[in-house]
């Protein structure tokens, strides 16, 4: 089947396959979470940016003036990474014009800000690219979809999982502390705690304190780390929190920390009931 639409490899400087792809479809060019192509290149009508993670290359995307990424987003990135973002942003769920081609923006709930981008080629296929996904709910239909598949493995027990919510009350309740990573992780872990009642102080590490702050409003009172309150803090700077009553937010179980499990991807078979959804050809 022709759907009009293929996936390349770019080169990077050294001459090996720059990360993640890019979409060739009609006269267009489009580049998703990767980096920004060497100048003797040819260049990408647009670089995709699906979230702020560092492991979809916005550091690098960011300082085009083809960058496409939603507000959050890009502002996550100058946080994150010290840069002025260069680019072009949306608000999540607007469409943009990139050429004459509409591409469409759907949340998916990985970070705040992340999208999906979705558009038709000039055949009528259907396009969907999700980056990494722990909301289908609105996702559109597609004939080619390009997706995450961190936990596709059925074979692999740690692919499959729900969030742990009662033992992550269950840890608030006894006045626990976390360690989450700055962006994504821990905006979600003070969603939580804001959801399940808890209006006191919050400590923060001044990394996930300037991301929460800017990416949260009205999200309650923050103060750095300290003794008598909860904490959110990177993994790192979890050792600096007193006391003895400290969890880890992850899957993994390689830690010297008690773990909640608190995922922001779908497991395997989220990512199947979000492929039924989407129903690609």
């Amino acid at each position: 089947m022709d759907l009009g639409a293929e996936p390349v490899r770019r080169l990077n400087s050294h001459g090996k396959p720059a990360p993640h792809l890019s979409i060739k479809f009609d006269s267009h060019l489009f580049s998703i979470d990767t980096s920004r192509s060497p100048k003797a290149c040819v260049q990408p009508d647009a670089y995709l940016i699906t979230h702020a993670h560092s492991d979809h290359y916005g550091k690098s995307a960011m300082l085009s003036p083809m960058a496409v990424a939603s507000v959050e987003t890009a502002r996550a990135l100058e946080i994150r990474y010290g840069r002025k973002y260069h680019g072009r942003t949306f608000s999540v769920g607007e469409s943009i014009m990139i050429g004459d081609v509409e591409v469409k923006t759907h949340p998916t709930g990985h970070t705040i800000g992340s999208v999906a981008f979705s558009w038709r080629t000039e055949v009528g296929t259907r396009i969907l690219v999700t980056g990494d996904v722990k909301d289908y709910g609105h996702l559109p239909r597609c004939d080619f979809l390009v997706s995450e598949a961190n936990y596709g493995d059925p074979w692999d027990p740690a692919c499959i999982f729900d969030d742990d919510l009662a033992g992550f009350f269950e840890a608030l309740e006894s006045g626990a502390s976390f360690g989450a990573y700055a962006f994504g992780k821990a905006q979600r872990a003070v969603a939580l705690i804001r959801g399940m009642g808890y209006k006191g102080e919050i400590g923060m590490d001044s990394e996930s304190l300037a991301l929460t702050r800017a990416l949260m409003a009205d999200s309650g009172p923050f103060v750095d780390v300290k003794k008598d309150c909860t904490n959110v803090v990177t993994p790192w700077n979890l050792n600096q929190v007193r006391g003895n009553n400290k969890y880890m937010l992850t899957g993994r179980r390689d830690m010297s920390y008690q773990t909640i499990r608190i995922s922001d991807h779908l497991d395997f078979r989220g990512l199947m009931r979000m492929i039924e959804h989407v129903s690609p050809q």
